[in-house]
């Protein structure tokens, strides 16, 4: 994967740069909270993730204004930032990823494949094949990528042999407001660990909108940031790996909210192709909230709407500012009448 990787150059100073990796990047804003000079941001992350949005989930606002200080960087749980000089990696042991034990497989491993089934992020391949020596068992080799590993713990929660270590970026302290939460999907979809999910309801049963995996969560924040309602809190109680110079990094990011995500995009519509079904209307989270009769599909019973409305059969935009970049609406439409587009970062 490394080889391949997209690099982008946020800043330079000196015989410094900063680096972006966009592939490794999971949206999660850690290092937005760490930032000194609050030069990083992100936002859009549910359109990105949903592939409404051809974008990356971060990005820096004034690049001469970035101190090349590596602090963003030493936070980050994945490696997307990166610091360099005269072409070099600085990471050492200062560096959250890097001092995060890599998830591994020992060699009890039988090559079930268990783990490679599992994995949200498809980073485990499972070769195997029967033993020839007269035994009843498989031989093979299980190899984990550590470079999209976001250290969820799947794979050992489900090894039947115990074969699998996993040490996780933080612990936390993750809450939603059944209120407010309009059940987008938006967070469910963007979840790296595919720790929050939708309970089968069973007839006439009562059930949560979203469901939680505290087991599987590595407390990112990817879910509060790009919850277009702002249903969820995720807050970082402590960074579990032995981190060189840990208070630091603590001091920027625990217990701290996550960070609001930026309005990188607008609304456009085309009103030729729109149909005035009012499907965006209903299904948009941000003129649920307002309304939870709207959300119910009362569409014509509503005299204002937060975000869209239907007049004359056509979709029109009430307050583009109030737009979660969720792209639920985008999804719904049937003739594309309505999308996302990127707006530049001021």
């Amino acid at each position: 994967m490394q080889d391949n990787m997209r690099l982008s150059i946020f800043a330079e100073k000196k015989d410094k740069k900063l680096v972006y990796k966009p592939e490794k990047c999971i949206g999660c804003g850690t290092c937005v909270q760490a930032c000194p000079k609050g030069n990083l941001s992100v936002g859009a992350v549910g359109a990105i993730t949903r592939g409404l949005l051809d974008a990356d989930f971060l990005e820096i606002k004034k690049s001469e204004e970035c101190l090349v200080c590596g602090i963003c960087a030493k936070v980050c749980p994945t490696g997307a930032l990166e610091l360099k000089q005269e072409g070099k990696s600085l990471t050492d042991m200062s560096y959250l990823f890097r001092a995060m034990k890599p998830t591994s497989v020992n060699e009890n491993c039988v090559h079930c494949g268990l783990c490679e089934d599992i994995c949200p992020r498809g980073c485990i391949e499972v070769t195997r094949e029967i033993s020839e020596d007269g035994h009843l068992k498989l031989v093979g080799k299980t190899h984990i990528d550590s470079d999209c590993c976001v250290h969820c713990g799947w794979c050992a929660a489900v090894c039947p042999v115990n074969a699998i270590s996993v040490e996780k970026p933080f612990e936390g302290r993750w809450t939603k407001d059944e209120n407010i939460c309009q059940t987008c999907h938006t967070c469910v979809e963007v979840c790296p660990a595919n720790a929050i999910f939708n309970k089968k309801a069973k007839s006439g049963e009562r059930v949560e909108k979203i469901s939680h995996r505290p087991d599987a969560c590595i407390y990112c924040g990817a879910c509060a940031v790009s919850c277009p309602v702002n249903a969820i809190d995720v807050r970082k109680t402590a960074i579990l790996p032995d981190v060189e110079k840990k208070s630091v990094l603590e001091k920027k990011i625990l217990e701290a909210p996550v960070p609001e995500a930026l309005l990188r995009t607008y609304l456009e519509t085309d009103e030729n192709a729109c149909l005035g079904c009012g499907n965006c209307v209903i299904v948009c989270p941000v003129n649920a909230l307002n309304s939870h009769e709207l959300a119910a599909g009362y569409l014509n019973d509503m005299d204002e709407k937060t975000l869209l409305e239907v007049k004359n059969g056509r979709i029109s935009i009430v307050n583009q500012d109030c737009c979660g970049a969720d792209g639920a609406c985008a999804l719904i439409c049937p003739v594309d009448a309505i999308r996302l587009v990127k707006r530049e970062v001021e």
